[in-house]
């Protein structure tokens, strides 16, 4: 099968002919339709997760596919099913790592990867997709939904009237943003630096807007919020200046502040140790605190009602041999979402 290979950090990924082992207990074979890429991949291209102890390996935490063999032990699909991947543990075995070869020499991968025709993943890093949803459409219920949405609603859980401030307009930003319109804000607030971003952000529910390159993020809260501070805030820059930021301009007396982004190895972040005192409050969020199983049925429910509207989130199509000019494309913020086209045939 073709693959994208990371040999080396701060390198471009190679397009490399490898095979596959006999299935041990546990993993699923999937043969892959689309692949997402999201900012987590693209830091372990450019080295900046640190030393990289696994080269050379495999990528891709999100994508769709079809079923085409199980391994012992595994009921959770069966062939033929059409599935999500994604990073989140979800229910079934976790199957050991898969290791592949090229001409001898390993290719070393994680319990899932998606930058490849096919796939050796473990049982718990797969789920049934539901008839209706397009294979394209669904990849983003691997990593982006699951994540910026769930923090709104498995974390946050919003009371009426409140106000909430996204920082970064990303997936997860904008899936996050999405879910905002399943709870009743008094004003949801969408920021990054991105004109375009920002206005596709009214689309998706925000009361209003801030371009942090022309205006003063802090003022501006200040102004919109009578100099209370928002009740919640949502982080998905990456950058752990504005994770201050977004702690900062919570209220006091139980202002909190969710973060789902990655700031580059070494990097710290810095606050005030009196804000916690009056009562901000400030979390790291692992996916969302989904659960696949549980939440993925739900959030293929809110899609089918249009209450996620996932296709404007899909700008760009790669294939994969173009796959390095999506990572530079995402780096670049041009666009916000690639999506890989491995075998599109898949969705006839």
């Amino acid at each position: 099968m073709k693959a994208a290979v990371l040999n080396n950090t701060n390198q471009p990924l190679a397009i490399e002919n490898i095979t596959f082992n006999e299935l041990q207990e546990g993993q699923v074979l999937v043969e892959i339709a689309y692949s997402g890429i999201c900012h987590s991949q693209l830091m372990e291209v450019r080295g900046k997760r640190g030393e990289d102890k696994w080269l050379p390996h495999l990528l891709g935490h999100e994508a769709t596919g079809f079923v085409r063999k199980v391994g012992n032990g595994v009921t959770k699909v069966k062939e033929g099913d059409k599935v999500v991947l994604g990073w989140i543990k979800g229910e079934g075995l976790n199957a050991p790592c898969a290791s592949y070869d090229n001409n001898g020499k390993t290719i070393n991968s994680g319990q899932v990867t998606t930058f490849n025709e096919f796939s050796i993943v473990s049982e718990n890093r797969v789920t049934k997709l539901e008839e209706g949803i397009p294979l394209d459409v669904a990849v983003l219920f691997g990593c982006a939904i699951p994540t910026g949405s769930g923090i709104v609603i498995n974390e946050i859980q919003a009371k009426e009237n409140t106000t909430i401030a996204i920082f970064g307009l990303g997936g997860i930003g904008l899936s996050a943003l999405m879910a905002t319109k399943l709870y009743n804000f008094n004003k949801v607030i969408a920021i990054d630096i991105e004109e375009n971003k920002l206005q596709l952000a009214k689309e998706f529910g925000a009361t209003h807007t801030i371009n942090s390159s022309k205006e003063d993020v802090n003022e501006r809260l200040k102004e919109l919020t009578l100099n209370e501070g928002v009740d919640y805030s949502v982080e998905a820059t990456g950058l752990a200046k504005i994770i201050e930021i977004a702690f900062k301009n919570v209220k006091n007396n139980g202002g909190l502040c969710v973060f789902a982004s990655h700031p580059q190895n070494g990097d710290l972040i810095k606050i005030d140790p009196f804000d916690l005192i009056c009562g901000k409050q400030i979390k790291g969020s692992w996916g969302g605190a989904c659960i696949p199983d549980r939440d993925l049925p739900k959030f293929y429910k809110l899609y089918k009602e249009g209450k996620l509207p996932l296709e404007k989130l899909l700008e760009k199509r790669y294939t994969l041999d173009e796959i390095n000019e999506a990572l530079d494309d995402l780096e670049n913020r041009k666009v916000t979402r690639p999506l890989i086209q491995i075998n599109p045939a898949l969705e006839k």
